[in-house]
């Protein structure tokens, strides 16, 4: 499909939510013209902050992988850039099978969205793990209980015995939070007490370097603002905890951790490129625990942009430090393009 391409023409196009304004800005900044494919409504949003060239509007994200929306996003010269919202709502067969050139490794998206290879490329890596429970009735201590997909924690609870689970699992089914098939693909892991810490990498292929780009940690409903209501409460309402993920906070971490952050992103690197050759093309994260002993657990790796590098647009100290001022993951994506491109290297960033 690239032979075709106008090099000197080129588009980046995303899908409409997530992480669209930071890819679409970079790339602007980066002088590309760019590309959403939105849901019918949300073009108020890239059109108010003056982002999106074209715009593509579908009913369902689905729809990308629909021939006629394909075949557009050829004629526009496009480059796909992935976000969380690629493997929510896209299955996997037709993620692997769109034709349009994506920035990126498709095959380690595969891996992202299955709790068994993201727990075998961690340990490759040589990383400390939580816990993991293989089934319910194996619970014998605190642990976090997640489901498949990138669903920005929603359903996600806490429960410390299988009687606990099933009752909380119930209540979920009972009000539509999860569904049967959700608690086919259950994933059941220790609960490490601590501070939710999320570092943001670049894995750069034409420079040879893993860059630290940005850190943040989650805001989650309802579990942030549970400490409002006092204990008494609490009981009397029968409350528990939930993650779903509503918004992001930069963080700047203590400096004496930095060093095993960067290395934990290397060895990260180091691992998928056993996994699936050349490894990891650009954006990456971990999802860490930090507690405090200052002993760092990954519960879980996302092999591409993150919500949380939203944060940074414009501001990360992270990418400040590195690059100078008004770089951001968006933008640092829409460089890598770039020079790939001027480069006649395209063929080595995109799958």
């Amino acid at each position: 499909m690239l032979e075709g391409y106008d090099v000197s023409k080129l588009s980046i196009g995303t899908l409409g939510s997530h992480s669209a304004l930071n890819i679409l800005k970079g790339a602007k900044d980066e002088s590309f013209r760019t590309v959403v494919v939105c849901k019918h409504g949300d073009e108020l949003v890239y059109e108010r902050f003056r982002v999106a060239d074209v715009m593509i509007s579908v009913e369902s994200f689905e729809e990308l992988a629909n021939d006629e929306i394909q075949e557009r996003l050829l004629e526009l010269n496009t480059i796909l850039v992935p976000h969380g919202s690629f493997n929510a709502y896209i299955p996997t067969e037709k993620l692997l099978k769109l034709r349009v050139p994506m920035f990126g490794n498709k095959q380690l998206l595969v891996w992202e969205t299955n709790r068994e290879l993201q727990e075998r490329w961690l340990r490759r890596a040589g990383l400390r793990l939580p816990k993991v429970f293989k089934s319910p009735d194996e619970i014998d201590c605190l642990v976090i209980v997640k489901f498949p997909g990138a669903r920005g924690g929603r359903g996600y609870f806490l429960t410390s015995s299988p009687e606990d689970f099933w009752k909380k699992a119930e209540s979920f089914l009972k009000t539509g939070v999860l569904r049967e098939e959700d608690l086919r693909d259950v994933h059941i892991q220790e609960y490490v007490v601590g501070v939710n810490v999320y570092p943001s990498y670049f894995r750069s292929l034409l420079h040879e370097e893993t860059e630290l780009l940005a850190i943040d940690r989650r805001y989650e409903a309802n579990v942030d603002a549970l400490w409002k209501i006092p204990a008494s409460e609490q009981l009397q309402l029968d409350l528990s905890p939930t993650y779903t993920v509503v918004g992001n906070i930069p963080l700047m971490l203590r400096e004496s951790l930095l060093a095993e952050i960067l290395r934990m992103g290397d060895a990260v690197v180091e691992a998928s490129e056993k996994i699936a050759m050349p490894g990891i093309i650009g954006a990456f994260c971990l999802e860490t625990v930090i507690t405090e002993n200052l002993e760092i657990y990954t519960f879980e790796i996302s092999a591409r942009i993150v919500a949380g590098t939203n944060v940074g647009i414009g501001t990360s100290p992270y990418a400040y430090l590195r690059h100078g001022e008004n770089m951001f993951m968006g933008r640092r994506i829409a460089l890598e393009i770039k020079e790939a491109a001027e480069q006649g290297r395209l063929e080595e960033v995109l799958t």
